[in-house]
């Protein structure tokens, strides 16, 4: 399995490209599912794991992870899926980063990884509902059959096991200017309902208003709209939050094409993402983003919004 992701840090020149790869995997179900291969730190056989009284129904313990210790997910169980009796038989355990954690994923068997792109990628169906934990499906030909492939929403996942706190520490606001920023309007572009919900509750608090998106091309087709009706971009929104990874355009390429656009070249752009590191500094300098903030930060959400506010009144005085 170390050799299936030994060349995960190759891959990551795919990101920015408006390509992916996948690691799909089953777990005990028809259903195949995958993960974003950027995100996942390497696929180990199951560990030993010490059980945690009194903790959440879906962690299987605690593992010793290259010295550190993790909490252990039963993916399945997490994503309410049941397997036929007899049928399902944990293998393996996805280890992955988001929002700056680190744990592991309890899954079946490991099928392959598959190069895609984000354009191939497209958002659950409505009729999947709300409460359904994916963020996006596509199709693959595996031997020949077409086969559906679930992107599960990982973040959703984690936030109904770990209580996440949207309050904003009063060190950090700047009452100065948070005076201004009441009815004024941000762009939030996010595949994650999970996400949208949880910038949404913090900057609310701000007074401002939110605009929703769940991938890339909607939003850019939303700003052209804009423009295209004679509309300055920067009068309508503030700025815009964008993730990194989304169905049918990622957030380094929403970002790139705003640029290239002269009636737009000029909005605020933060990149907010659960992927971290040196690699998204690098890419932020490469298409243009003003700012990066690794998930999930309330604090960190509300100075950036601050400081385009004071950028704004700056240049007005």
């Amino acid at each position: 399995m170390s050799e299936l992701m030994s060349s995960v840090d190759q891959r990551t020149k795919l990101v920015g490209e408006n390509r992916l790869e996948l690691l799909m995997f089953k777990m005990g179900t028809r259903h195949t599912f995958a993960l974003n291969v950027f995100k996942i730190r390497e696929v180990i056989t199951i560990p030993f794991m010490n059980q945690i009284p009194g903790s959440h129904a879906n962690l299987k313990g605690v593992t010793n992870y290259r010295g550190a210790s993790i909490p252990v997910i039963d993916l399945r169980a997490a994503i309410k899926m049941r397997a036929k009796e007899g049928e399902y038989d944990a293998a393996n355990v996805i280890i992955t980063e988001y929002n700056r954690s680190v744990q592991g994923f309890l899954i079946g068997e490991v099928i392959r990884i598959i190069n895609t792109s984000w354009s191939d990628i497209q958002p659950p169906p409505s009729s999947a509902g709300k409460n359904n934990y994916l963020t996006a499906i596509t199709q693959i030909d595996i031997n020949g059959t077409i086969e559906l492939v679930e992107i599960i929403d990982v973040e959703k996942v984690l936030s109904e096991i770990v209580e996440y706190d949207t309050s904003i520490s009063e060190d950090v606001l700047d009452k100065e200017v948070a005076v201004h920023l009441k009815g004024k309007k941000v762009l939030i572009v996010d595949d994650s309902s999970t996400a949208r919900w949880q910038m949404r509750e913090t900057l609310n608090q701000l007074g401002l208003e939110i605009i929703e998106q769940n991938d890339g091309l909607k939003a850019l087709n939303l700003l052209k709209g804009w423009a295209d009706e004679g509309k300055i971009v920067t009068d309508e929104i503030l700025m815009m939050f964008t993730d990194a990874e989304m169905p049918e355009m990622d957030g380094y390429r929403l970002t790139s094409e705003v640029r290239q656009d002269p009636r737009m070249n000029n909005l605020f752009i933060a990149l907010n993402t659960s992927l971290s590191g040196s690699f998204n500094d690098a890419m932020v300098e490469k298409v243009g983003c003003d700012r990066f903030i690794s998930k999930f930060q309330p604090d960190l959400l509300v100075d950036v919004v601050q400081q385009r506010m004071r950028e704004l009144l700056n240049s007005e005085s």
